[in-house]
């Protein structure tokens, strides 16, 4: 199986954090319905966090999205529109390398 470095440098991984279950549903519903994103899978996790001087320790779910970086500044926005955080998780990680069949599927699914 090929992958492909060059190409891949133009899409990412963007990480954010929910509530609940039925937000990150709600809010990977919304990014692939409109095409910011081609994927996203959804994980429980804890997080150990400061927020206003205090720790907090919390269920959270995890959304793994992945789409181009043309798209990450619509996303953003989207994602802060629909989020009930005031101030959340959005973080975008390049990817290096991947498969160029999966990476020409995303290019397919998500909106240029």
């Amino acid at each position: 199986m090929m992958s492909d470095t060059s190409a891949a440098q133009h899409y990412c991984v963007v990480f954010v954090t929910a509530s609940s279950e039925a937000e990150a549903t709600a809010i990977a519903q919304a990014l692939v319905r409109e095409k910011l994103a081609a994927c996203i899978s959804l994980t429980p996790i804890k997080s150990i966090y400061r927020w206003q001087d205090r720790i907090h320790a919390e269920p959270e779910w995890q959304l793994a999205i992945k789409t181009t970086q043309h798209r990450f500044e619509a996303l953003q926005s989207r994602v802060l529109e629909l989020h009930s955080y005031e101030v959340p998780e959005i973080l975008a990680i390049p990817i290096q390398a991947g498969s160029a069949m999966y990476l020409n599927w995303m290019s397919a699914n998500v909106e240029a």
